[in-house]
């Protein structure tokens, strides 16, 4: 689309939010003035100026868990947050965190090539070569030594070994390597293991992360042939946090896990690499020439082997216990101190991490400076905000979740929301989380004007999703909706043990999108290549602190907390319409399939070129019952219209709204399960959680849509009944609410 054609589109929605502006939820008439008034005070003490000082300061040296850099970036936000005016104190826990002591990977034969494992020192980057980086590994592999044929697994997940059973290719006994992507990182062990491989090896494809795309770190953002993305492959689809303390905080004198009861950690070694060293590997593979889709960008014939390559990896760690530092800061409420608004971001990265974590860490305390300005001038919030910095969410979210195991009864006694952010970067406001919060953080994202087109971010935002919609049917429904989708959330940062694990309102927001992120885990997330090809100027930085400033003040300071649970009841109507659908198109897929076999056509039609076996017939998909989960559904919407209802008349009244509020804010954790999810019952809610089969990726209705996907049809009931106990458990809550 023309850039003509999107100023046109962004000043057209411009004029139409202006036209259609409205009072702020949660304020009354008198309150809205003076919250505007605050909020113009904040945004004058957001200095991007300032917010590219704190992130090169932090930055200038390696800072991962354990690390001495690791304490004093914790020292300085510390430090911080007390001359802003918290109250502020270092959370330590005692946690296990494993690094390299041995690696090696070698093919052996049909020729010889030793990986180089180690990432090119740049005279671009100033920070490239420092001593104190951790290497190129994947925390949470096992220890092992290993030799067997190498089998190239496209990306790594279950479809692929449908594939690969089908050209008739058994990994059982082998090593397998896997192009990253499609997936979160740790789930490509955890299948390989599933299916009998030995070891694992994963690499970034330049087709999807480096010179297909663009130029090359330093000439340009994408990754270069030495770059690696180091990572967490912990089993966080289990639980998150510290292993050895699955639903207790890690704490010093905690009851701890053997380690070798800890299901989190992987059972066979597993090791990143660079496309430079994955070059020779997949070159010596013989077997069938992959698939189409399966073949990246790298200047060879992509086989899928086995064959006559054979590799030896051996890794060895060291399993220390090392102290993570949370830092947190507080401001304590005047009104309601015992209620909380939590804010976090993570400190820790895996070399320097500028971009990740420490350009959302810096916007955070931009934030936290803007609100010491306002306490200088007599402001107070009504209720308590707690600013967090955590540590080691690299390695598994495990700052965030010690504190939240260690402070589960507070915290759902007190806390009225989590917001979080991460790395952010030029481009598109986003935000996802609890969707009782859709039409609030809505509304704060018109409070807030892009700097690239001088508009709101909200406006910006649809814009880029009008202009990059195919048909004139969807771009009138995005222009004509009300309220803009939030997006559910799974995991990949500091939110997943408020939400998943306690039930506690959350909203996770950033921005991005326009700056390309070869450098992702690697020495070159610097402050050198962030301030090039990240945010130039640091605006977006900016722009994060105040959108999320205004949202902790407006949390802090609503006299009726701006929550809509028809939102949150229209969403999960969708949901349940998308798992009776996947249940129907699941029957007529199975009953196609299992017609073709008995026809033959499958072998009729097979080219022994592709080396591809005939499919199997499968079980039927039997008739589910979805009326419990209907019922539910619909008794949601009557108790959310009729709780709508009841907020509109107590907002208009000059009454003080503690019992309600309190009601509102603790209303999201009825939709937990006692029991948990089936397998792994530390997640707890019922309508999200990171996928048993795609780590970061979200599954809405969990339970449901996992086992209709597993064709466990007995769970399927099972859930359905469960979940449905969840809703109508909220139903019944909002309409004593609305009493």
């Amino acid at each position: 689309m023309k850039r003509s054609l999107a100023l046109f589109t962004i000043t057209f929605i411009a004029t139409c939010a202006q036209a259609q502006q409205k009072a702020l939820m949660g304020f009354t008439p008198a309150s809205l003035a003076k919250q505007l008034q605050t909020e113009q005070q904040f945004d004058k003490s957001i200095s991007s100026v300032r917010i590219g000082e704190t992130l090169k300061d932090l930055s200038a040296y390696p800072h991962h868990l354990g690390s001495p850099g690791g304490k004093v970036v914790a020292e300085k936000i510390l430090a911080k947050f007390k001359s802003y005016g918290f109250d502020a104190h270092l959370q330590p826990y005692k946690v296990l965190f494993p690094t390299p002591k041995i690696r090696v990977l070698e093919m052996t034969g049909p020729t010889k090539y030793t990986a180089i494992l180690k990432e090119n020192v740049l005279a671009e980057d100033p920070t490239s070569g420092q001593a104190g980086q951790l290497p190129t590994y994947n925390a949470w592999s096992a220890d092992g030594d290993v030799t067997g044929q190498l089998v190239f697994v496209n990306y790594g997940l279950p479809d692929d070994y449908e594939t690969l059973a089908a050209m008739g290719i058994d990994v059982k006994g082998k090593i397998v390597i896997a192009k990253y992507g499609k997936s979160w990182r740790g789930i490509k062990p955890k299948v390989a293991y599933e299916h009998g491989a030995i070891g694992c090896i994963i690499y970034s494809d330049p087709k999807d992360d480096g010179y297909y795309a663009g130029d090359v770190y330093p000439k340009g953002a994408f990754k270069n042939e030495s770059g690696v993305q180091r990572g967490s492959v912990m089993d966080m689809v289990i639980y998150p946090g510290d292993p050895l303390t699955p639903g207790i905080g890690a704490t010093e004198n905690a009851k701890r896990l053997d380690r070798k009861d800890a299901t989190t950690i992987l059972k066979i070694p597993v090791l990143p690499i660079s496309y430079k060293d994955a070059k020779p590997l997949l070159a010596a593979l013989g077997g069938p020439v992959a698939p189409a889709d399966w073949r990246g960008a790298l200047p060879i014939t992509y086989h899928v082997g086995p064959g006559a390559a054979t590799v030896h990896l051996k890794l060895e760690f060291n399993w220390n216990m090392v102290t993570a530092y949370d830092v947190i800061g507080t401001i304590k409420g005047s009104t309601y101190p015992d209620e909380w608004v939590l804010r976090g971001n993570h400190h820790d990265g895996w070399v320097n991490g500028a971009d990740d974590p420490l350009s959302g860490q810096s916007a955070l305390l931009d934030e936290a400076k803007a609100l010491g300005d306002l306490l200088k001038t007599g402001w107070k919030p009504k209720r308590t905000i707690v600013y967090c910095a955590w540590d080691g969410e690299e390695p598994g979210l495990i700052g965030s979740t010690e504190f939240v195991e260690d402070h589960d009864k507070e915290l759902q006694q007190k806390a009225v929301v989590y917001i979080n952010s991460d790395d952010i970067s030029r481009g598109f406001y986003h935000a996802g989380g609890s969707h009782a919060l859709e039409s609030f953080i809505g509304e704060v994202s018109e409070s807030v004007i892009d700097p690239e087109t001088n508009v709101t971010a909200k406006e910006r935002k649809k814009a880029y999703e009008v202009v990059n919609t195919a048909t004139p049917k969807a771009k009138k429904e995005i222009m004509d909706r009300k309220t803009d989708p939030i997006e559910a959330l799974g995991s990949g940062s500091d939110f997943s043990s408020f939400l998943q694990h306690l039930g506690i309102p959350t909203l996770d927001i950033g921005y991005g999108g326009e700056g390309p992120g070869g450098e992702y885990h690697s020495i070159y997330d610097s402050f050198a290549d962030y301030e090039r090809f990240k945010d130039p100027g640091f605006v977006y930085g900016a722009v994060l602190a105040k959108t999320i400033g205004h949202a902790v003040m407006r949390m802090a300071d609503a006299d009726l907390l701006p929550f809509d649970f028809r939102n949150l009841s229209t969403t999960i109507s969708g949901y349940g319409k998308e798992v009776i659908e996947l249940a129907n198109n699941m029957r007529e897929a199975t009953a196609m399939q299992n017609q073709l076999v008995q026809s033959n056509a499958f072998n009729l039609a097979a080219d022994p070129t592709k080396h591809l076996a005939a499919p199997q017939a499968k079980g039927e998909v039997p008739a589910i019952d979805f009326s419990a989960l209907t019922t539910s559904l619909a008794a949601l919407k009557t108790s959310a219209d009729k709780l709508a209802v009841a907020m509109n008349t107590a907002s208009a009244a000059n009454i003080d709204h503690k019992t309600l509020n309190e009601t509102i804010y603790k209303a999201e954790q009825q939709l937990l399960s006692p029991a948990g999810l089936p397998r792994r019952p530390w997640y707890k809610h019922s309508i999200y959680a990171p996928g048993f089969y795609t780590g970061y990726g979200v599954k809405t209705l969990p339970g449901i849509r996992e086992a209709i996907e597993q064709r466990n049809w007995p769970e399927v009931q099972q859930q359905i009944t469960a979940v449905a106990a969840t809703i109508n458990a909220l139903a019944a809550y909002l309409d004593k609410a609305a009493n």
